[in-house]
């Protein structure tokens, strides 16, 4: 009689990140063992061993030799965290799980980041639409009664939420993106080729938020899920024209700095006003 998982001492060697199938779970553990049985899906998940179908909770359950209830607390996160997507009637499939990096001190498209990741991106557009915004046009350096281009979208990268995205332009120059269908085109391609503008650098602070209900909602993610806000002002010449607010998952999206010896690192503490700037040593 084959003996399952729980009924053997854990094989340090079936431990490691790469090994495949389950690994035995150690019931002498103070660990529970939802928690043990989601850390092993965690890795067998990252080694791409399930493809983009995913078991059912009676396969997990016979394979690991624990009740469905276990399966079903460490499905649950799983699905909090946006790798496996399942829903009433459907079989469950691995989620759009890909991470994006971006490069710090590079004014980049979100579109392109998702598209070169080999991804499709679209967009759930929301708002569309010219309005006035008193701190916005202050932060462009705008009387408060100038017309704004607002655009309000959720970006979608493989079908899967990724960021909620919010645009302001000075209207006098972006009016004719009024008539654009956002929901699968670059906001950057289209401003040059229908004004002629270019945005040729900016400032961006990003800072990690608790997303409110609304926002995990159009997220699609639960309450242990963290998310970066994203501040940008956008610069053609020296002129600011764009303000940008990104509200990105932070399960899906991260930040790189490159540096060499001697080069210089700026560091903004926005929690004191105070910024650092120093050579590396």
């Amino acid at each position: 009689m084959t003996r399952g998982p729980s009924a053997r001492r854990s094989d340090p060697r079936r431990l490691g990140e790469y090994a495949r199938g389950p690994s035995a779970l150690d019931r002498d553990s103070p660990l529970p063992l939802w928690a043990q049985l989601l850390d092993d899906l965690r890795r067998r998940l990252r080694s791409g061993e399930f493809g983009e179908s995913f078991p059912s909770e009676l396969a997990l359950a016979d394979s690991y030799a624990v009740s469905r209830n276990t399966v079903r607390e460490a499905v649950r996160r799983l699905r909090g965290e946006g790798a496996v997507v399942s829903g009433r009637g459907l079989r469950p499939r691995t989620g759009s799980t890909a991470q994006f990096e971006q490069p710090l001190g590079a004014l980049y498209s979100l579109f392109r980041s998702v598209e070169e990741a080999g991804l499709e991106q679209r967009s759930i557009v929301r708002a569309l639409r010219t309005r006035r915004d008193e701190g916005v046009a202050a932060r462009l350096g705008l009387d408060a009664q100038t017309d704004l281009l607002f655009l309000d979208r959720i970006r979608l990268a493989g079908g899967e939420p990724l960021a909620v995205d919010q645009v302001w332009f000075p209207a006098s120059v972006a009016a004719p993106l009024l008539d654009v269908d956002f929901t699968r085109t670059a906001f950057y391609d289209e401003l040059l080729a229908r004004t002629g503008v270019r945005l040729t650098g900016g400032v961006e602070r990003i800072h990690a938020v608790v997303p409110t209900s609304a926002e995990r909602t159009a997220l699609g993610v639960t309450a242990q899920v963290a998310a970066l806000a994203i501040d940008r002002l956008g610069f053609a010449a020296d002129r600011p024209l764009e303000w940008r607010h990104t509200l990105i998952r932070g399960d899906r999206f991260g930040v790189v700095a490159r540096f060499t010896s001697g080069g210089v690192v700026e560091l903004d503490l926005a929690a004191s006003g105070r910024s650092l700037e120093g050579a590396l040593a």
